[in-house]
């Protein structure tokens, strides 16, 4: 299989004995990232960008790559999060198929791909893994560190395992533990990746790949990214062209919404690696805040209360959407209640849009000048 890598993505070779949370270690492991702006005189103006499943590095365009980012409209000079003021790191996650190492990268010590010989992947491997870049490049102590989805599961992950490194936080449709429903579909997604016969517990390769297990994945994922009010108002009912249906398959596609859906899917499954989508999707399921919970703990939610509040930054915006069913706002709002307990000056910010999960990426308008009025108030 081959790794999905933008032009201009910088590595970091990670220690050469890189330690699991879960048990294991990787030798010769890498991380990939990419950076805007450059570092004030102080060293005071980095900000960290921890990102979703899918996202690679490449955030935005830059000197090395000068290609759009999948949140182009948020970064970059005069932008919501303004390279000509903040340094600015994004990091792809360790075990993605995007420059990190993980399934799809080849296992120095067999010269073969790791597959489901990688070691068990937890939130806090990413977490830890970005650490290290920061203290390649020199920063002890982040201006701000920004996590979105699964990001936002791994900046609380950062911040709780490395304290002091950030002074400030936002969290951007994530959360601190993963809900059943969202539990109960990410496990359907990965069902539908492994009994793809063609998925061959792992020894795929480009000719013989699990290509309707990946599809049934996406299309399940891409259903949870946006909420039931979009669907309604972007697709209706509207019917198929007679030209666009097969009419010889009595089942095939036969709405909008279905063709929308096949052609999502169909651009996606080539882009990123099955195993990878299998390792990166369970340990969003096992990420939990509520293990570093100081003894002794009550309640689940409780638990996970008094863990957010062990977490020391001087100021937290935490942003959600009422539409957004993968991440409910309730989860936000727990986290800004609970770094807000630990002291922090934490902001909880519900916005209207109709987009669901996807919101951050897609409708700037209400993102980006939370954001941008968040950052405004840091010296750096």
């Amino acid at each position: 299989m081959t790794e999905f890598i933008p032009p201009g993505t910088r590595f970091l070779a990670l220690p050469h004995a890189f330690p699991m949370k879960r048990g294991g270690t990787l030798h010769g492991a890498r991380i990939a990232y990419e950076t805007w702006g450059a570092p004030n005189a102080a060293g005071d103006n980095g900000v960290l960008i921890l990102t979703g499943l899918s996202p690679d590095a490449h955030a935005a365009a830059n000197p090395g790559n000068p290609e759009p980012g999948w949140w182009e409209t948020m970064l970059g000079p005069g932008k919501a999060i303004d390279s000509d003021r903040w340094f600015v790191v994004c990091v792809n996650t360790l075990g993605s198929c995007k420059g990190s190492t993980g399934p799809a990268s080849v296992n120095p010590d067999t010269g073969a791909l790791y597959r489901l010989g990688f070691p068990e992947l937890s939130i806090e491997d990413s977490a830890d893994a970005a650490a290290h870049v920061l203290q390649a490049l020199g920063i002890e102590r982040l201006a701000c560190v920004i996590g979105n989805s699964m990001g936002g599961m791994s900046a609380l992950a950062f911040l709780i395992r490395h304290p002091g490194i950030a002074r400030s936080h936002i969290n951007i449709s994530g959360a601190a533990h993963a809900l059943p429903f969202s539990i109960a579909i990410r496990s359907l997604q990965r069902e539908a990746i492994r009994l793809d016969p063609l998925w061959n517990h792992g020894n795929y390769d480009d000719t013989h790949y699990p290509e309707s297990g990946m599809r049934m994945a996406r299309k399940l994922g891409v259903i949870t990214y946006r909420s039931a009010l979009e669907w309604d108002g972007r697709f209706g009912r509207v019917r198929l062209d007679s030209d666009r249906r097969d009419d010889e398959d009595p089942f095939g596609l036969e709405f909008e919404v279905e063709s929308y859906l096949e052609g999502h899917a169909r651009r996606f499954v080539r882009r990123f690696d099955p195993n990878c989508y299998l390792y990166l999707s369970r340990s969003m399921d096992w990420f939990d805040l509520a293990e570093y919970c100081s003894a002794p703990c009550g309640s689940r939610s409780g638990d996970v209360l008094s863990a957010l509040a062990k977490i020391r930054v001087g100021k937290a915006l935490a942003i959600g959407v009422a539409t957004d069913i993968l991440f409910p706002l309730q989860q936000q709002e727990q986290i800004a209640d609970g770094l807000r307990a630990g002291g922090a000056e934490a902001t909880f910010l519900p916005l209207p849009s109709p987009q669901g999960h996807d919101a951050f990426l897609v409708d700037i308008e209400r993102f980006g000048p939370a954001v941008a009025n968040f950052l405004a108030t840091l010296q750096g």
